[in-house]
């Protein structure tokens, strides 16, 4: 069968191995000038960052993908557990480092407030059963109503359709328990009071299977995943932009057009790229009368994200991997970035220093570091041309303040991201930086399915369709339409 493509990313470049590996005549088209999607590389003055995912989870899914092409993971890249998983700062100071030890974990929550310790073990259980409902779900199609149906007597009876927020605010009582408990969704795109409690699964996922980073960044995955590809026969275009899907008068995909008028006949199409975008520009109006622009363009889309990219001089090495730095407000900051979509005065960032891993990222000396903060999409009116820069001088100074002394003259490269870059480079609707928001009704079978339900040998994988955004969700896509073409 000949199958193309469209969009490397990680999840495209995932289906494109597992199809490969099947026998099937594979080639992939990417827009950009290198593979990986969100995942791409930027390097400046020998720093190397990552630009999108840099927490890796459940990695026996990476496993068992290059398994499926008759290779083993480890020959390829180094997984590197990284412990603690989180070091999470509030406003008042207070810190706790967030790892795989349980003991340590329930430590850390009697240091913020005594009398949650019972209640976080009430919310650990609920987590882990909600974690052995769902978690066999995410790789099952949802592309028949029924698949939700026989779902959802379990999923009431582990009142999933609560948010992560109440099923946290129900067992502990202190905020800072309560912000540490429910961040989670954030890492998906979500806004913890209106996720829905399935997604409570991440804190058990992370707990039983840990949190990882790959030696030399995620592109150093992107780049085995393309090494193997390439290994058994596949072809990889970069620079090479869909213009659109061919459908026939059956109503079946006959191949994708080129940004060059350059045509690929292909028996099945796999998208890669934002779900909405490819409907609204890929294929004809005619041909989709199920998933209409009406539809398509009421699908709410999740938050973007402004990422600014710095390399410094120096190296401060009492800074963790991976740092929550929450703010004065968290309910009504998640207010203004998802509800009333307007840039807040203030913030609550993710901070990335890979470089407390892996020192190869930097020159001797340096450190690399990744400052993420969550902003409306472009459904806001917001002028991100007049209002980066600004925005980039409260986050230094909020930096500077709070953690990096010194930051400012430490600083000797950067770059960075807003929503336009979502939009304009991903082709990414409004700017999402997680494709449609994972509320109730856009979950499982109410997401965008994997199998379009108008074009039936055309496949959708990643963040925007069927589970939904974060690394494992974007394989397990991948995984679907494996099971699907076979």
């Amino acid at each position: 069968m000949r199958i193309v493509v469209i969009g490397a990313g990680l999840g495209g470049l995932a289906a494109a191995l597992r199809l490969k590996a099947r026998g099937h005549d594979v080639t992939v088209v990417e827009k950009l000038d290198q593979p990986g999607g969100r995942a791409i590389v930027f390097r400046r003055d020998g720093f190397t960052f990552d630009a999108g995912p840099t927490i890796i989870t459940a990695p026996q899914l990476l496993h068992e993908l290059f398994a499926a092409a008759g290779e083993d993971l480890d020959d390829h890249v180094h997984l590197v557990p990284v412990d603690p998983f989180y070091r999470v700062r509030f406003h008042d100071g207070s810190r706790v480092d967030w790892g795989s030890d349980e003991r340590r974990r329930e430590d850390a929550i009697a240091s913020l407030s005594p009398g949650d310790v019972a209640g976080y073990r009430r919310f650990a259980a609920a987590s882990s059963r909600i974690f052995e409902l769902a978690f066999p779900l995410v790789d099952q199609p949802f592309d028949r109503f029924a698949d939700m149906i026989r779902a959802v007597p379990d999923l009431i009876r582990a009142r999933a359709w609560r948010s992560v927020a109440s099923l946290v605010n129900s067992c502990v009582r202190d905020d800072r328990v309560r912000q540490l408990l429910s961040f989670h969704p954030l890492l998906i795109g979500g806004n913890p009071f209106e996720s829905p409690a399935i997604y409570a699964l991440i804190h058990e996922l992370e707990r039983r299977w840990g949190v990882w980073f790959v030696t030399g960044g995620t592109g150093a995955l992107v780049a085995a995943l393309v090494n193997v590809f390439r290994g058994i026969g596949g072809r990889l275009i970069t620079g090479a932009e869909a213009s659109g899907i061919e459908v026939n008068a059956a109503g079946l995909a006959t191949g994708v057009r080129l940004a060059t008028d350059a045509r690929l006949e292909a028996d099945a199409v796999v998208c890669n790229g934002d779900v909405v975008r490819a409907y609204l520009d890929l294929v004809p109006a005619g041909a989709r009368p199920v998933n209409t622009d009406r539809r398509l363009t009421r699908l709410r889309q999740s938050m973007s994200v402004f990422v600014v990219y710095f390399g410094t001089n120096r190296r401060y090495d009492d800074v963790a991997h991976h740092e929550i730095l929450l703010g004065p407000r968290y309910h009504g900051l998640l207010d203004d970035v998802f509800r009333r979509r307007r840039l807040a005065d203030d913030f609550s960032l993710y901070l990335h220093r890979p470089t407390a891993t892996d020192r190869s990222l930097a020159p001797p000396g340096c450190d690399a570091w990744y400052a993420l903060s969550p902003v409306p999409h472009l459904g806001a009116d917001i002028d991100w041309e007049r209002s980066g820069d600004a925005y980039r001088e409260r986050i230094v100074a909020h930096l500077e303040q709070r953690i990096l002394p010194g930051f400012t003259g430490a600083v000797v490269t950067e770059t960075r991201v807003d929503p336009r870059h979502f939009r304009d480079r991903l082709n990414s609707h409004l700017g999402s930086a997680f494709a449609s928001e994972p509320i109730l009704r856009q979950s499982a079978w109410f997401r965008p399915h994997v199998r379009s339900e108008d074009i039936p040998n055309l496949f959708f994988v990643g963040a925007g369709t069927h589970p939904g955004a974060g690394v494992p969700g974007v394989l397990s896509s991948a995984r679907i339409v494996d099971r699907i073409l076979g």
